[in-house]
């Protein structure tokens, strides 16, 4: 028997599925984007409340993310660009530790400031990279 919960996972899992299918690489890493900042906001409403355990989970997932998007800089060709998304992308590691050890909703908002500037400049160089 299908749960309300099960069939919401189920039919999350099929849009992904569906959305990943049709996506150009710079649509994929935009969703990477909008996973990240989904999870972090998440995570700042478990925070809050004190479900510390979810918390930890969502802020895990979002580390998750950011790693991947870190993977994805090509050095080869991304210059002096790729080396500072490389930086950036580390302090935003670091800090999302700190905001799970701390408990504090401020480095996590911290965070989603600079996920918002990234996935926006990434957003405007769409005609660049074929998106």
């Amino acid at each position: 028997k299908m749960t309300r919960k099960s069939a919401i996972n189920f039919y999350s899992q099929v849009k992904n599925q569906t959305t990943l299918e049709g996506a150009t690489p710079h649509k994929l890493i935009l969703m990477l984007f909008n996973g990240a900042q989904e999870r972090l906001a998440t995570a700042k409403g478990h925070m809050q409340r004190g479900e510390i355990e979810a918390k930890s989970s969502r802020i895990d997932a979002a580390i998750k993310i950011i790693e991947g998007l870190r993977n994805t800089l090509d050095f080869q060709n991304g210059g002096e660009i790729s080396e500072n998304l490389d930086s950036l992308y580390e302090y935003m590691l670091l800090r999302l530790v700190q905001a799970n050890m701390k408990n504090d909703p401020e480095i996590i908002d911290e965070v989603l400031v600079l996920i918002r500037e990234v996935a926006a400049g990434w957003s405007s160089i769409k005609d660049q990279v074929g998106g």
